[in-house]
C-alpha cells in the first residue's frame, strides 16, 4: 500500500510511470514488509519476556525499541532487496513478477490462519483505519523531505534524527497512558477526574499525572537532540560546524515537535479509550505518523528561517 502510494505520488509530480520502477518498488515493498514484521515481532517477544523477567517496564523499552530496530531493518532490507531487484531487473522481469505472485498467492493461507486465532482474530477486522491512515500521513512528510532535501544542504542528515527523537518519545508516553488507563478504567470511561481535553501546561508541565513523564521525556529530548546533532554534524561535515544560531533554532523547532506530539497523545490515547478502542493499536500508528509529518515540517521551518537571515547550515564550512 506504501509502494502504490509513492508510485502515485511520484507519477502525479513527475507526471510519467515506469513500469520497471513499480515492479521494483512493489516487490521490494511486500519483501521488506514482511521480513521487517517477522524479525520485529521475534525481537518484541524475546524483549517483553526479559522485561517481565528482570521486572522491568516493558512501556519504556519495547516500544521505543521497536520503533528504532523497525526504521535500521526496514531500510537495510529495503537497501539490499532493492538493489538486488534493481540488478535483476536489467536483465528479466521475472524474478520481481514471481515474488509479487508469490506474495499475494499464500495471503489467503496468512488470512485464515489469522482468523481461526482467537488471540489474532480481531486485527482483520480492527486497527486497519489508524494504520492506513498513517500510512498517508508518513507519505505526506515523504513529500516533504523530497521537496527539502533538493533546496538545503544538510536537511536529509538532521530530518532523521528529529523524527526518530520525537517518534520514540512520543510512543514512550503513549504506552504508559494507554497502561494506566487499563490498570485504573474500564473501556469507554476516564477515569475520575481525567479530562478528555487538558490545557498543553497541564499534560506538558504541572496538573495531571501525565504532567511527570512529559517533563522527563522533554529533558531527554533537548539532550538527546544536543548531542545527536552534534555528532551527525561531525560524520557529515568530518568536524564540528554547528553554529549557535541554527543549533538554537535547531533545538527549539525538535522540541516544540515533541511538546505538540506529547500533547497530542494525551488527547489521543484518551479519546480512543472513550471509543473503547485500544490506544496501542488505534493511537501510536497515528502519532508517529504525526511525528514524521511535523518534524518534517517543523525542520524545514527552521531551515528556511536561516536562509532568509543568511544563516544557512554548513556556510561556515571549510
Amino acid at each position: 500500500m506504501v509502494s502504490i502510494f509513492a508510485i502515485v505520488a511520484n507519477s502525479v509530480t513527475d507526471g510519467v510511470v515506469n513500469g520497471d520502477n513499480v515492479l521494483l518498488l512493489i516487490s521490494s515493498a511486500v519483501f521488506t514488509a514482511t521480513t521487517t514484521c517477522f524479525v520485529l515481532d521475534f525481537v518484541m517477544v524475546m524483549v517483553i519476556y526479559g522485561s517481565h523477567r528482570f521486572k522491568v517496564n516493558p512501556d519504556n523499552v519495547a516500544t521505543p525499541l521497536a520503533a528504532s530496530i523497525g526504521d535500521i531493518v526496514s531500510n537495510t532490507v529495503l537497501a539490499v532487496t532493492a538493489q538486488y531487484m534493481y540488478e535483476q531487473i536489467k536483465i528479466s522481469l521475472w524474478q520481481p513478477i514471481v515474488l509479487i505472485c508469490v506474495y499475494y498467492s499464500i495471503l489467503p493461507i496468512w488470512v485464515y490462519i489469522v482468523y481461526k486465532n482467537k488471540y489474532t482474530k480481531k486485527v482483520l477486522t480492527t486497527g486497519w483505519t489508524p494504520v492506513i491512515s498513517a500510512l498517508f500521513i508518513s507519505g505526506v512528510g515523504g513529500i516533504v523531505l523530497d521537496q527539502a532535501v533538493d533546496r538545503y544542504r544538510g536537511y536529509e542528515v538532521f530530518q532523521p534524527i528529529v523524527n526518530g527523537i520525537g517518534g520514540n518519545l512520543v510512543c514512550v508516553q503513549s504506552s504508559r497512558l494507554a497502561t494506566h488507563l487499563h490498570q485504573t478504567a474500564i473501556p469507554g470511561v476516564l477515569p475520575e477526574g481525567t479530562r478528555l481535553i487538558e490545557w498543553p501546561w497541564k499534560t506538558l508541565l504541572f496538573g495531571t499525572a501525565a504532567a511527570k513523564v512529559a517533563r522527563m521525556l522533554l529533558v531527554l529530548a533537548v539532550v538527546g537532540q544536543i548531542i545527536f546533532m552534534v555528532v551527525a554534524d561531525f560524520v557529515y561535515q568530518g568536524l564540528v560546524t554547528i553554529q549557535l544560531a541554527f543549533g538554537l533554532t535547531y533545538i527549539i523547532c525538535s522540541v516544540f515537535q515533541v511538546m505538540v506530539l506529547l500533547y497530542l497523545a494525551y488527547i489521543l490515547v484518551h479519546y480512543m479509550w472513550k471509543l473503547k478502542k485500544d490506544p496501542d493499536n488505534a493511537a501510536i500508528p497515528y502519532l508517529t505518523a504525526l511525528g514524521d509529518l511535523l518534524g518534517s515540517v517543523f525542520l524545514g521551518l527552521a531551515f528556511v528561517i536561516l536562509s532568509l537571515f543568511g544563516l544557512e547550515y554548513g556556510n561556515n564550512a571549510q
